[in-house]
């Protein structure tokens, strides 16, 4: 085998597929996808955003992450930007949500920068011949799956909240519907710039200077000293043992990797083996974990922990994970969770046992789309829990997030590659993946499909697909349950690949989101 791609959607996983099948390897793969996924999962995915890499070489003993999230802008900035834009989002007629959009919400994006940084790392094919499967999809265009119209109907008055995002994101008047097919000029000559500029079209040229006109016009703050003070970060990845496996995930001042890693520690620690997939058992233990990750994040001292170092060496000891196991049977109460964004993650092993987990996003989009670009930028500034720390939006400082990239190693080599999209929700997406892979060895389509838990406030949400008599056991045992009715990507959209022991690949997208996986041979 060549090697395997899951992804958010069939075409991105296809993009990462073919560059395999040019004889790339697992990063040129995981680079190509990242660019398709700016054309056909724009609500999620762009040159506006930012993410993580985390990168296993094979043969190496340590993996990397690489940074490229966004960063508060505002050097050299002359005015305060303008307030921003409160937008009330309908989700399937029963809940709503507000986000914070415009241009004041706009972060100093970091996409193209960190793909550029890590195809000069570890990538074997040439920069331009990494960009033409998406190029090729935003001039030939694509047809809208299913769960990509849903994403267009929930986010409209974001998507198309100015004339121009009408432009990019509408067909005759409404959202694109299911069927339809997108073309994207603008983005593919932007794609076209790039390849040949590289990502200093968007830092120190011409598109970046669109993009700073655009923002000075409208009320932003990102000025020309942001985009090119702009750069990548490598950092050491947070690692802890799960089940005599070792799972390495994205550090602070990501919020994410550290709590998936410690909640797995108190996995660990609460019982040697795990209960039956899907019995009141295990879900009260996911449940009581998920409680004490969230008031581990509601501390006082946790999001200024995130910029100080040691945090996640803190939190995962044997100390911190006895404390928390001793709270866990107190049943202290837990804090509510934090509102979702948009995310969207690529997962890649080659067959050289190389691997690559990416997450990206541009939160829920600012409803700011660059003229004449197709670039949609971030909302960041206006997630509130992305700015919980004293001077989080200090000028140039990188913004904590809840996107979590992992990788689980056995004896050194990929056992899983995992993310998901999902906000706060994605850490149990994660944390319930890699148990079942893990934990119980179910293969990754299932471990993926399986039904999901998210703990929030005094309240478990249970998706559908688990017996009912279990959940009668936990409303029992004093549980305040809510039963979905079928699977939802409120519970995360994950992308896994996994090396099983005979050495076979095997690849999964997330059903709830329309993902998808590809095993080349």
């Amino acid at each position: 085998m060549r090697g395997a791609v899951a992804a958010g959607h069939p075409l991105t996983a296809e993009a990462g597929a073919r560059l395999l099948t040019e004889g790339g390897n697992a990063f040129d793969a995981c680079i190509a996808a990242a660019f398709a996924s700016w054309v056909v999962e724009g609500p999620l995915s762009g040159p506006g955003g930012g993410g993580f890499l985390l990168a296993h070489r094979a043969g190496h003993q340590s993996a990397r992450l690489l940074d490229f999230f966004v960063a508060a802008p505002g050097i050299g900035a002359a005015t305060p930007p303008a307030p921003m834009e409160t937008i009330e989002v309908d989700f399937d007629g029963e809940t709503s949500q507000a986000f914070r959009i415009g241009s004041a919400s706009c972060a100093v994006p970091g996409s193209a920068a960190g793909l550029a940084a890590a195809h000069r790392a570890y990538a074997s094919l040439p920069w331009g011949v990494l960009l033409e499967p998406a190029i090729e999809l935003a001039r030939r265009g694509y047809e809208v799956t299913a769960a990509q119209a849903y994403l267009h109907e929930v986010l409209d008055c974001i998507l198309r909240h100015t004339d121009e995002g009408r432009r990019v994101y509408g067909h005759d008047g409404g959202p694109f519907r299911k069927g339809e097919l997108v073309v994207s000029p603008n983005l593919a000559d932007t794609l076209e710039t790039i390849a040949d500029g590289g990502a200093d079209a968007i830092y120190r040229g011409e598109l970046g200077a669109a993009l700073v006109q655009h923002l000075a016009e409208t009320g932003g703050s990102v000025t020309a000293q942001d985009l090119e003070a702009y750069r990548p970060v490598w950092r050491r990845p947070v690692t802890v043992p799960y089940r005599g496996r070792d799972i390495v995930s994205n550090p602070p001042p990501s919020a994410g990797g550290v709590l998936i890693a410690y909640g797995l520690r108190l996995l660990d620690e609460l019982a040697p083996a795990e209960a039956e997939p899907g019995s009141s058992e295990e879900i009260a233990r996911l449940a009581a974990v998920m409680g004490e990750q969230l008031r581990a994040r509601a501390e006082p001292t946790f999001a200024r922990s995130l910029y100080r170092g040691g945090l996640a060496r803190r939190l995962c000891s044997d100390e911190s994970v006895r404390d928390g196991v001793r709270r866990i049977g107190s049943s202290i109460p837990a804090p509510a969770a934090a509102a979702p964004r948009g995310t969207t993650h690529i997962s890649v092993v080659d067959a050289a046992g190389n691997a690559a987990s990416l997450s990206s996003s541009i939160g829920s989009g600012s409803g700011m789309v660059v003229p004449g670009t197709g670039i949609h930028l971030n909302n960041m500034l206006g997630e509130a829990d992305l700015q919980a720390s004293p001077g989080a939006t200090r000028p140039g400082r990188r913004l904590t997030s809840m996107m979590a990239p992992s990788i689980v190693l056995e004896t050194r080599r990929p056992r899983l590659v995992v993310g998901s999209a999902g906000s706060a929700r994605l850490r149990g997406a994660i944390m319930q993946i890699i148990v079942n892979v893990v934990g119980h060895g179910l293969p990754v389509h299932e471990a993926i499909a399986r039904p999901r838990i998210h703990a929030e406030g005094d309240r478990v949400h249970c998706e559908g697909g688990f017996a009912a008599e279990e959940l009668d056991v936990l409303e029992r045992l004093g549980l305040d349950v809510v039963r979905w009715r079928r699977r939802n990507l409120f519970f995360g959209g994950a992308a896994a690949v996994e090396l099983r022991e005979d050495g076979t690949l095997a690849a999964a997208g997330d059903p709830r989101r329309g993902g998808h996986g590809v095993v080349v041979k």
